[in-house]
């Protein structure tokens, strides 16, 4: 399944506890499986404009590497109970790249009461793009990190995630 899982870090945040999420699957999926990682720290994508952002040098590049994925997992930040204006960007500049992935996120947020923040996102993948979403997906709170450290419990559901992303993946 050589090039098949893909990784996008959606925090343009220096101290980002989803890109610590997503290094940490990152290094799981790599235990079983190749995988790439993507970073948008390193992706200054312009705001999609319907227009001419779409002819932006990075947009191709990034569209070919997500529609060579079977399955793209999404690390991103919650912000005001939404995930980072970076992803819904990224889809949207990407577009039909996105058509029948199967797609997981890992979240990082403040509390634990913006559990349900990526379902908008869940959503729209599913409805404009007939992704397959992995149900179960991995939610960090501030309370779940110490310093640069990802506790016991959201290790154990990262190490969930990657199964079932690999066993889905050869599933479909």
């Amino acid at each position: 399944m050589k090039g098949d899982f893909l990784i996008i870090s959606c925090s343009l945040s220096p101290a980002s506890r989803s890109r610590a999420l997503a290094l940490a699957l990152h290094e799981r999926l790599l235990t079983r499986v190749q995988a790439e990682y993507i970073d948008a720290r390193r992706l200054p994508l312009p705001f999609c404009d319907a227009a001419e952002a779409y002819g932006h040098p990075l947009v191709a590049p990034l569209q070919a590497r997500i529609a060579a994925a079977r399955c793209v997992i999404l690390a991103v930040p919650i912000y005001n109970y939404s995930t980072s204006g970076f992803a819904k960007n990224l889809i949207e500049l990407t577009g039909e790249a996105w058509n029948d992935k199967i797609v997981g996120f890992l979240c990082a947020a403040g509390g634990h009461r913006s559990y349900m923040s990526a379902m908008p996102l869940a959503n729209s993948l599913m409805l404009d793009f007939e992704c397959v979403i992995i149900p179960r997906y991995v939610y960090g709170s501030g309370a779940d990190f110490a310093g640069d450290e990802i506790n016991a419990e959201v290790r154990t559901r990262i190490e969930n995630l990657a199964a079932t992303a690999i066993r889905l993946t050869e599933a479909l």
